[in-house]
């Protein structure tokens, strides 16, 4: 079994902005969405004034978005493409492994990263192709990897989820007054792996890791890992089932 650090939503290179905590709540305000990729603006979604707002109206609320991973009903549809899909194929990552979403937050004007959102992965469509772009989840608008021009290996992940996790500490990655990348982690992690994080000097004190600058989906095998399976449970709990 596999858990995928998967970093999602605006950020300083893709929106130029963290998403904010709303009502005590992280909600992942989603990227912009390249040409002929998307018919949703954040406008759509209800988010019309949070990004003009968190974006400093570098944004606004008609721009094209890239609402994904989609969160409808307890339903969960994420698409991926070129590198990060490769490595995802290539860590095995498949049926009954959880994806946990995390991004770049600010609250009173501290940023952090944070897990917001979880999917457990039932069915896999690959590669994705679509006469026309669909509703997968039963939502209001098509998903973003039905639109054509993503290539061959285009792929859709669907499955059970939650997201807009409450605001705790528990779901915190970055270490309280630290830089944004240097997380604080569970202290089984070193043991099991995670992918792109195989140099020693990026794991500091035990329980404390420098994440890397970019990449999305970060992988860990915890098949034989009780405490790690103990540890997504809460997780999974504080975020809603």
């Amino acid at each position: 079994m596999h858990i995928v650090f998967s970093r999602k939503g605006v950020d300083t290179g893709a929106g130029g902005c963290a998403s904010p905590i709303v009502n005590g709540r992280a909600r992942s305000l989603p990227i912009p969405a390249p040409s002929g990729r998307s018919a949703t603006t954040y406008a759509m979604l209800g988010l019309g004034d949070l990004i003009e707002r968190q974006s400093r109206e570098r944004l606004n609320r008609d721009t094209l978005c890239h609402a994904d991973p989609e969160f409808h009903a307890g339903r969960v549809a994420f698409g991926q493409v070129s590198v990060a899909q490769s490595h995802l194929r290539n860590q095995g990552v498949g049926p009954d492994d959880v994806f946990l979403f995390f991004g770049l937050f600010e609250n009173e004007g501290v940023r952090a990263h944070r897990i917001y959102g979880w999917m457990k992965v039932e069915d896999i469509i690959a590669p994705a192709q679509f006469a026309e772009p669909e509703c997968l989840i039963g939502g209001d608008f098509p998903h973003p990897h039905t639109f054509a021009g993503w290539g061959t290996d285009n792929t859709i992940y669907l499955g059970r989820g939650r997201n807009n996790a409450p605001a705790v500490p528990e779901l915190c990655l970055t270490v309280p007054g630290a830089s944004v990348s240097h997380w604080v982690v569970p202290g089984w992690l070193r043991a099991c792996g995670l992918s792109y994080h195989g140099t020693p000097k990026r794991w500091l004190v035990p329980g404390q890791l420098i994440s890397v600058a970019r990449g999305q989906e970060f992988v860990t095998d915890i098949s034989d890992c009780a405490p790690a399976h103990d540890w997504l449970d809460d997780v999974i709990g504080r975020i809603g089932r």
